[in-house]
């Protein structure tokens, strides 16, 4: 018979191809009778239907599906076992009429027979007459597909043997389970490579498609199948392989962002770790650098880094904008302006590598989380605050300082301040109570832990915004701090957007403002970077004020979600 065409190219489908064929096989077939058998023929419903059906499971072979379970059949009759002493509604008869049909528990029957089977290809027996003086070899036969064969190798430098350095969790080569750590690699589809460097085996490999056939001499040791481990870690830093001069294999490297969890899938070794990105459907692992590896890269990097960290400037009249703010032209006079628990310096100690986190949901009768906000002065840090509270007064709230300036006559104790002596304040520095405190004017003002501990106890979420050298201070398994970064836009967009507004600067408590200078939009900016770059590896959300009322949503959005939803803190949060 001819060749038939369609004019649509090779991708064409069957159902396609079939509802075209009549009218191709019209100049082909003389008799009348021929005619219209084969167009009843090609027009059966039934037919068309099952080269749907086809088609379909084609589609579907394609994505490589994995059986989610291989108890379909058990799990179908403990279900009718368990509705049939139940009073029944017509939609449940319905299902356990369903449920005991013979044909339906013969698909389920099939579906548990193809999914516990295995279809690893298996090799026959090698033969019984090796010669004995031969090292024994294995014969290996791996389909490679589109995807790398997850494997790495090195040859050794005294006997020049090339053998596999390792094998990377979830690639072809470990689902195989026929290729371990420590073989010595002999033939790569019939060519030895006992000549060759790794990099043009490598090529060899990379230009090889379909089924690649491995000579393989077993090393002393294998490596026995582990369970995949369950262990996240938040990374703390960007990581491009492609830009990494150090690492074995560029295409085995697996890039990721600050911010990403992370599924550490081995730690055997100790530069190089094997990973994948939490909840990709991927199985195969990447390389990325180990904690002691990156350690010793920041080591290198520390000097330029402990310089920048000097130029960070804390910020002049950030500290308390619930009730005070400390004078910026007074700087000079003020002998101590912030203080807390841990310097900036002593901060950068913790080199930003990766932390180990857990998936964690507030529990329905637990507190809340300690909302925690920073930004550069004039972000509008206090104007996102002001809206949470006037929004929900009931469900939001903020800490109330402490100072040990008199008490004036229209103040109540624990309501603007809670007034105490300066022998107490003093007292609870030493014991690291406050989280930020500073003195003006002879006075002591500052946020104490307990004033934190005070809103969470009635069960309000409570906002605070700090400095971010005390963030590691508040980060506990007891506050769980949510930590919000408010940065500002574009300068063109500060220009235009903050042109009649102001910013606090005042010279008492009370505090006063004045209109935004070219001076404080290019302070902002600066800030707000030097922030991010410092402390971004705290930050679990990022929102950019442009727009007040925009921000405001997206702040209260997120809010909600950590209350409601799932999220990965540091894992010592979750021990106690």
């Amino acid at each position: 018979m001819p060749a038939l065409s369609t004019g649509s190219g090779n991708d064409t489908g069957l159902y396609e191809l079939l509802s075209v064929l009549p009218s191709q096989l019209q100049t082909y077939v003389e008799s009348a009778d021929d005619r219209s058998f084969l167009h009843a023929m090609f027009t059966e419903r039934s037919l068309h239907s099952l080269v749907k059906i086809h088609e379909k499971l084609q589609h579907y072979e394609n994505q490589s599906p994995v059986p989610v379970l291989d108890s379909a059949g058990s799990l179908a009759q403990d279900l009718t076992e368990e509705l049939q002493g139940k009073t029944l509604s017509g939609e449940i008869r319905e299902l356990v009429k369903l449920l005991s049909k013979p044909h339906i528990k013969s698909l389920l029957s099939v579906h548990d027979t193809v999914a516990q089977k295995s279809y690893d290809p298996e090799l026959p027996p090698l033969p019984d007459d090796i010669d004995e003086g031969e090292d024994s070899v294995k014969i290996i036969r791996l389909v490679k597909n589109k995807e790398p064969l997850g494997a790495t190798i090195k040859r050794n430098e005294q006997t020049g043997a090339i053998t596999v350095a390792r094998i990377m969790r979830g690639g072809a080569a470990d689902r195989s389970g026929l290729i371990h750590v420590g073989d010595e690699l002999k033939e790569v589809n019939g060519i030895p490579v006992e000549d060759k460097k790794p990099e043009e085996i490598i090529h060899i490999l990379s230009q090889s498609q379909g089924a690649i056939t491995f000579k393989i001499v077993p090393g002393i040791k294998e490596e026995a199948p582990g369970k995949e481990p369950q262990m996240f870690v938040r990374a703390l830093f960007d990581y491009d392989p492609e830009g990494d001069k150090t690492i074995p294999c560029k295409e085995a490297g697996l890039a990721f962002r600050r911010g990403y969890i992370l599924q550490v899938m081995s730690q055997d070794d100790a530069t190089w770790w094997q990973a994948k990105l939490e909840g990709d459907a991927n199985p195969r692992a990447g390389l990325i650098p180990s904690k002691s590896l990156q350690e010793r890269r920041f080591a290198l990097r520390q000097p330029t880094a402990q310089t920048q960290v000097q130029k960070i400037p804390r910020r002049k009249s950030s500290g308390f904008r619930r009730s005070f703010r400390l004078s910026r032209r007074n700087k000079k006079t003020n002998k101590s302006m912030y203080e807390c628990k841990k310097s900036e310096q002593y901060d950068t100690a913790d080199v930003p590598t990766y932390e180990e986190v857990a998936a964690y949901r507030r529990p329905q009768d637990a507190k809340h989380r300690l909302v925690v906000l920073v930004g550069p002065t004039g972000v509008g840090l206090n104007e996102l605050k002001r809206k949470l509270l006037i929004s929900d007064p009931q469900h939001f709230g903020v800490t109330v300082p402490h100072t040990t300036r008199p008490k004036r006559n229209q103040e109540t104790d624990g309501v603007e301040y809670h007034f105490i002596s300066k022998h107490l304040f003093e007292a609870d520095i030493h014991n690291n109570k406050f989280i930020e405190h500073g003195e003006y004017k002879g006075n002591y003002y500052g946020t104490n832990l307990d004033s934190v501990r005070s809103v969470l106890a009635k069960k309000k979420v409570c906002l605070l915004d700090v400095q971010p050298h005390t963030l590691k201070h508040l980060r506990t398994a007891e506050f769980k701090p949510y930590i919000v970064f408010v940065k500002p836009p574009s300068i063109e967009r500060l220009r235009e957007t903050r042109k009649n507004a102001k910013i606090i600067s005042g010279k008492d408590d009370k505090g006063s403002s004045k209109p935004f200078t070219e001076e404080d939009f290019q302070e902002m900016i600066s800030t707000s970077q030097q922030m991010e770059s410092q402390y971004g590896h705290l930050f679990e959300k990022v929102i950019v004020n442009d727009d007040l009322n925009t921000a405001f949503n997206e702040l209260r959005a997120a809010l909600r979600r950590v209350e409601t939803e799932t999220h990965w803190v540091p894992v010592s949060w979750t021990h106690t």
